[in-house]
């Protein structure tokens, strides 16, 4: 969406897929997301189609939930295997997707980095205790591994949506899913509509499926949405102040004052590395 307009791609009459900039009618009664198929006449964005889901963020202070996409069958949540593991992260976005209707999917990206497969399966079997019974895809971007298994989740049809930690790998499989750095293949669809997007980060592949890529979903708003408790992380961010760089990560940095409370014993590295998560995580 930009004030009023929104980004649509459409198939044209000779089977060429096009894009542009339409304005919204004064006359919608919903205002479209990505994933929403629309009809456009006259450069204008006329019509919404009723949705068969909608995913959604919940707000604070009393605000209505906030829809962030529609249409939506998989939401691919993508945890890398080296890195610490977010579980009110996994447990928020997976509550997020069941309650849309949608289907959860936890796709462990950067396989090449685990040292063996015991590695591996001991993370399974961790987000087995948290979520259930949800499936999950071990990936590589870099070997190739598991991508023909993503791949064919994505067929003709479907729409999926990834949504994960910055650095967990999202754009490495978007890239390897077609070969290419540039996902620009043409979506196809029978009847009536247009489909839009609210970003301009809608993927459409030549398996036939389409991936949303929605930014804006903080780790913080993914534990509201479990129903979780948000923990009081007020000291740390007195502490943080107070480390040398302004730019400090709170881990192996040098001066980092939130550091040199752990080894005092002044906070628990528990507490930090979940604040760490709701400062860092995203889509």
């Amino acid at each position: 969406m930009h004030s009023g307009e929104a980004d649509v791609i459409w198939i044209d009459d000779e089977g060429h897929e096009v894009e542009g900039r339409c304005r919204l009618a004064r006359t919608l009664h919903v205002t479209p997301v990505a994933g929403d198929w629309v009809v456009v006449k006259g450069e204008r964005v006329t019509k919404v189609f009723a949705r068969r889901n909608e995913l959604r963020r919940t707000q604070t202070h009393g605000r209505p939930a906030q829809v962030l996409a529609a249409n939506i069958d998989l939401v691919l949540i993508v945890v890398p295997l080296r890195s610490e593991l977010h579980h009110r992260m996994i447990e928020g976005l997976t509550a997020m997707a069941r309650s849309s209707g949608a289907q959860p999917v936890i796709v462990l990206s950067k396989r090449d980095e685990a040292d063996d497969e015991a590695e591996v399966t001991a993370l399974q079997a961790r987000i087995h205790e948290l979520v259930g019974d949800v499936d999950q895809i071990v990936t590589s971007a870099q070997s190739g591994a598991g991508v023909a298994a993503l791949r064919e989740r994505l067929g003709e049809g479907v729409t999926a949506v990834f949504l994960g930690a910055s650095g967990a790998g999202k754009t490495s499989l978007l890239n390897v899913l077609e070969g290419h750095h540039e996902l620009t293949r043409s979506l196809s669809r029978t009847g009536e509509g247009r489909h839009a997007t609210s970003t301009r980060k809608l993927y459409r592949l030549s398996s036939g499926g389409v991936l949303l890529d929605i930014p804006g979903i903080r780790f913080s708003r993914a534990v509201v949405d479990a129903g979780a408790k948000q923990p009081d992380f007020s000291e740390l961010e007195t502490l943080a102040t107070e480390c040398r760089f302004a730019n400090c990560g709170h881990g192996r940095d040098l001066g980092c004052a939130v550091v040199e409370a752990v080894n005092a014993g002044m906070v628990s590295s528990e507490l930090v590395e979940q604040w760490r998560a709701y400062r860092a995580v995203t889509p």
